[in-house]
C-alpha cells in the first residue's frame, strides 16, 4: 500500500491542482489523504468507494466532494465500455483559499456550506455528474484565468444541487501543529495495518507517551487506535470480497485476522452481514 499522506504538487501558474486519471487495467485500492479538498468526477468505470467509513458502490458519473484529510480511494470492478479506459477527472484545493475567495465574495458565499459538508464526503447524484462532464472535461484546455472561472462555476452549480449524500459519519478535525506526528502514526498504520498493532511503537514514532497518542489520535480522528485500524482491515477486506475469488479465509489473514470467527464477527459489526453475504451482492 502507499503511504497514507499524498503530497500534491501544485502548478506554478495556478492556484489549485488537478489530474486526467486514465487506467487501462483497474482503478487500484489506495488509502490515501491530503489537506486539499478533492472533487472526482470517474467515468466509465465501476467498483466500490472508500472514504472515511463510508463503503459504496459507484459505476459511471460517479462524483463525489471529499473534504480535507478525509481518508478516502476508489477500487474498479468493471469497465462500462470495455475497450476505453476508466477515467477518474480529480480537482484539489486548498480550504483555505476557497474560504479566503468566499469571504472576499458576496456571490460566492453559497460555496461556504458546500465546504463545510464536504468534511465527511459528498456524493452528488449520477446525472449531476454527466451534466457537469462537458465543463470538468473542458477545464482541462482551458488557460489558469478561464479554467478558475470554470471552476468556480461547477462549484456553484454542485452548491446548488439537493441531491447531495453525506458519506461518512465521521470526519478529521480541523489540526494544528500535531499534524506532522500524527501523520507519521496514520502513515505507519496505512502501511502496516494487517499487522500486530504495538501502542509503544505508535508512540515512539509520534514522540508521544502512549496516553498522549491516546489524546492526540482521538482528538483528530474522533475515534480510537483499534476502531480506526479495524477500519483499515474491514475496508481492504471489501475490496478483496467484491474484485477477487480469494478464499475468505485467505482474505481474512491478509487483513490481519488470525482468527476466522474473529474476521467474521467484526466484518458483519461494521457491515451488517457476513463476509460471504458481501461477496454474493457482486456476483
Amino acid at each position: 500500500m502507499r503511504p497514507f499522506l499524498e503530497h500534491l504538487q501544485r502548478p506554478p501558474e495556478a492556484s489549485w491542482s488537478m489530474l486526467n486519471r486514465r487506467l487501462d487495467d483497474a482503478i487500484p485500492f489506495q488509502w490515501h489523504h491530503h489537506p486539499e479538498l478533492e472533487l472526482t468526477l470517474t467515468l466509465n468505470s465501476v467498483g466500490q468507494r472508500f472514504v472515511g467509513d463510508h463503503v459504496g458502490s459507484y459505476g459511471h458519473g460517479d462524483l463525489v466532494l471529499v473534504g480535507p484529510n478525509l481518508p478516502h480511494t476508489w477500487a474498479s470492478r468493471d469497465k462500462v465500455e470495455a475497450g476505453a479506459p476508466h477515467v477518474a477527472l480529480v480537482l484539489w484545493f486548498e480550504k483555505d483559499w476557497i474560504e479566503a475567495m468566499i469571504a472576499g465574495s458576496v456571490e460566492l458565499r453559497p460555496l461556504g456550506v458546500l465546504i463545510e459538508r464536504s468534511a465527511t464526503g459528498l456524493a452528488f447524484p449520477a446525472a449531476t455528474g454527466l451534466s457537469l462532464r462537458a465543463e470538468i472535461e473542458a477545464l482541462f484546455e482551458l488557460p489558469p484565468l478561464q479554467r478558475l472561472i470554470g471552476l468556480m462555476g461547477v462549484l456553484g452549480r454542485l452548491a446548488q444541487d439537493d441531491g447531495a449524500q453525506p458519506l461518512s459519519s465521521v470526519a478529521p478535525r480541523p489540526t494544528d501543529g500535531s499534524r506532522s506526528r500524527l501523520d507519521r502514526v496514520l502513515t505507519h498504520l496505512h502501511q502496516h495495518y494487517a499487522e500486530p498493532v504495538a501502542l509503544a511503537e505508535l508512540a515512539e514514532i509520534a514522540a508521544l507517551s502512549v496516553s498522549g497518542l491516546h489524546r492526540l489520535f482521538t482528538r483528530h480522528t474522533r475515534t480510537s487506535i483499534s476502531t480506526y485500524v479495524t477500519g483499515l482491515r474491514i475496508g481492504d477486506a471489501c475490496s478483496r470480497l467484491s474484485s477477487t475469488d480469494q478464499p475468505i479465509q485467505h482474505v481474512a489473514d491478509a487483513v490481519g485476522y488470525a482468527s476466522l470467527a474473529n474476521f467474521n464477527r467484526q466484518f458483519r459489526a461494521l457491515r451488517g452481514m457476513t463476509p460471504r453475504e458481501y461477496r454474493n451482492r457482486f456476483r
